[in-house]
């Protein structure tokens, strides 16, 4: 697990202190973001609930369903550790050079996304498992990958705003909100090369 430097540990003091959780949790949920790269975390964290989830498209789940004080906690933390995530000093290798996208997603090997060309930059990335997405609102486009396949979907009137995963495999597992309500990609239709 990467450190946390010092002046990363007195971010995470402050950021603990204002929020009334101990500094352990949020340094657990910094390295739950650092690993999605600072677009999602998925932590499992007695003291936030438990099991959780966070994307920065919006979606926050806690274990403790039903208390929705915890969710907007959970979803203040990690918004903050986001935009701590940013500066380059808060990790020991931190010098060290990074292959992310300006959104924060990580750059396949190669330095070139793995949605199709043409698409342009996502409004949002995240993933979980082996499933990943990309949205891409402006061309009503939701890009997901599930192991090496690449699928295209037309998301029509849809506004996405968050996503989720449930147990299985396949894309037909991804779930997404929309105004509409929960929507998989099974509701959608794919969209032409």
């Amino acid at each position: 697990m990467t450190q946390v430097t010092d002046k990363g540990r007195q971010a995470v003091k402050d950021i603990a202190d204002r929020n009334q959780v101990s500094e352990d949790a949020v340094v657990t949920l910094l390295h739950a973001l650092q690993s999605g790269h600072g677009t999602a975390a998925q932590f499992n964290i007695r003291e936030l609930g438990g099991m959780g989830q966070w994307s920065k498209g919006g979606m926050t789940q806690v274990g403790d369903m039903f208390n929705d004080g915890l969710k907007r906690k959970v979803a203040v933390l990690c918004a903050e550790l986001a935009k701590l995530l940013d500066s380059r000093d808060i990790f020991a290798e931190a010098n060290e050079p990074q292959d992310y996208n300006p959104d924060g997603s990580a750059k396949p090997a190669g330095g070139s996304n793995w949605w199709p060309d043409g698409l342009g930059s996502p409004s949002s990335t995240g993933g979980q498992n082996d499933a990943q997405y990309a949205l891409f609102p402006d061309q009503h486009r939701l890009a997901v990958k599930q192991g090496s396949t690449v699928t295209v979907y037309d998301s029509g009137d849809h506004t996405i705003s968050g996503f989720s995963q449930q147990q299985g495999s396949g894309p037909q597992s991804l779930r997404f909100s929309s105004q509409h309500g929960q929507i998989s990609t099974d509701d959608l239709r794919q969209a032409g090369p």
